[in-house]
C-alpha cells in the first residue's frame, strides 16, 4: 500500500473504516433461511456471532442470560457494579437521571467502591445455574488480582479487554502481566484485546489466546480520539488482524485465533463488514443499549468513562427502541439498521451467496 506523506518528516497509510467500503453481490443469491450464523470459538458453539460488550449499560446478569439463551454470548464487566454493589439499581437509576458534567463526575464516585470477589462468584454462579456460556471481562491492571477469584468461580471463558492490551507492556512501577504465562496456566480459553495491527495481532496470538478482539471498543461512548489522538478505522484494522491470523494459523502448524471486531460497530451493516473484513464475530455494545430491558435505561458508557483521573469516554443517551429480543431477530419498526441484527446479516449473507459465516469472509467489497 502506498504511504501518503504527512510532511516532509511524516508518512501514513490509508486506512478505511466499516463506513467507507461496501460489500459487493455476487453472481449466486440464496434464501435467507438457508443461511447459518453459528460460530465456534474452543469448545463453544454459539447459534449467532454476537458478543455483547462488558459494560454496565448493557449487560448484567440477567441480560447475559437472556442474550446466551438466544444464542449469543454475554460477557459480565467484573469490575462493574454488579461486583462492587450488592443492588446496583438504585444506582443504575441515579445514573439516568444525571444531568451533563454531573454524570462523569458522579460515575467517578460511583466506581470508587471496591471490587469484592465475593460478588463475583455470586454474579458468576447465576449466570451459570441458567444453563448458558458463561464470560467474564476484567482490565490488564486488574487481572492478576481477580482471575483467580473469576476462575475458581466456573467462568467458561475469560475475557481481558482495554482500550489497547500488547504482549509486551513494559513498566517501572509494577510487575506487568505476562500473558503468555497466565494464558498457559489458566484452564480455560482467553480472548484479549484491543488491537489494532497485524503486528500487535500476532504477538497476541503467540500468547496462547483463543480469540483477539480488534479495535478500542466502547465507540459510541468512546472519546480516545479526542483525550489521547488514538482510533483506528475498523474495516482496515480488522483486515489487518485477519492477515495476521492467517500468517499465524501457518506459523503454528494450524493453530487458529479467532479474530472478534471490537468497536465501531452501531449498525446492522456494520456487523455484515466486519465479518467481510475478516472476523469471526463482533462484540457489540451501543445496539443493544437501545433494548428497553438494558440495565442502563437507555444510556451507555464504558470503563473509560469513569477512569479516575482522566476518563476518555461518556455516559451517552440512545432511544429505546425494543427489547433485546426484537433487536436481535425483529421484527423491525425502524430502517435505521438497529433493530433485527441477526435477519440483516442473513440477508447480506443470502444476497452475496454465502451459507456460512466463514465463507462470508471471502466476498468481495469495495471502497465507496
Amino acid at each position: 500500500m502506498t504511504d501518503i506523506e504527512i510532511g516532509r518528516a511524516k508518512r501514513a497509510r490509508r486506512a478505511y473504516s466499516f463506513d467507507d467500503i461496501a460489500i459487493v453481490p455476487s453472481r449466486r443469491t440464496r434464501d435467507p433461511e438457508e443461511v447459518s450464523t453459528a460460530w465456534q470459538i474452543d469448545a463453544y458453539r454459539f447459534e449467532i456471532p454476537l458478543l455483547a460488550a462488558p459494560m454496565d449499560s448493557v449487560m448484567s446478569p440477567d441480560t447475559a442470560i437472556a442474550l446466551g439463551r438466544h444464542g449469543g454470548l454475554g460477557v459480565l464487566n467484573l469490575e462493574g457494579l454488579w461486583t462492587r454493589y450488592e443492588d446496583p439499581d438504585p444506582l443504575l437509576e441515579e445514573v439516568a437521571g444525571l444531568q451533563g458534567t454531573d454524570a462523569t463526575r458522579r460515575l467517578q464516585e460511583i466506581y470508587r467502591e471496591p471490587i469484592k470477589a465475593e460478588l463475583i462468584t455470586e454474579r458468576v454462579r447465576q449466570v451459570r445455574e441458567a444453563g448458558v456460556t458463561v464470560a467474564g471481562s476484567l482490565s490488564p491492571a486488574r487481572t492478576k488480582d481477580f482471575a483467580k477469584a473469576v476462575v475458581d468461580a466456573g467462568v467458561d471463558m475469560f475475557v481481558i479487554r482495554g482500550t489497547t492490551v500488547s504482549a509486551e507492556h513494559v513498566s517501572s512501577q509494577a510487575e506487568p502481566l505476562n500473558l503468555k504465562e497466565f494464558i498457559y496456566e489458566l484452564d480455560v480459553p482467553v480472548i484479549v484485546g484491543g488491537c489494532a495491527t497485524h503486528q500487535a495481532a500476532l504477538h497476541l496470538m503467540r500468547t496462547g489466546a483463543a480469540g483477539v478482539l480488534v479495535g478500542f471498543g466502547g465507540g459510541a461512548a468512546h472519546t480516545t480520539r479526542t483525550v489521547l489522538g488514538v482510533a483506528v478505522p475498523m474495516a482496515s484494522a480488522v483486515a489487518d488482524v485477519a492477515a495476521a491470523r492467517r500468517d499465524y494459523l501457518d506459523e503454528s502448524g494450524g493453530r487458529y485465533v479467532h479474530v472478534i471486531a471490537d468497536g465501531s460497530i452501531g449498525k446492522s451493516g456494520d456487523i455484515a463488514k466486519a465479518i467481510a473484513c475478516g472476523a469471526d464475530a463482533v462484540m457489540v455494545g451501543s445496539p443493544f443499549a437501545r433494548a428497553s430491558d438494558a440495565p442502563g435505561r437507555g444510556f451507555h458508557w464504558g470503563t473509560e468513562a469513569h477512569h479516575h483521573d482522566l476518563p476518555r469516554g461518556q455516559r451517552v443517551q440512545f432511544e429505546t427502541i425494543g427489547t433485546l429480543e426484537e433487536i436481535l431477530f425483529g421484527p423491525s419498526r425502524v430502517a435505521d439498521g438497529t433493530m433485527n441484527l441477526v435477519g440483516a446479516l442473513r440477508r447480506s449473507m443470502a444476497t452475496t451467496g454465502y451459507t456460512e459465516v466463514k465463507e462470508f469472509q471471502r466476498v468481495e467489497v469495495v471502497v465507496e
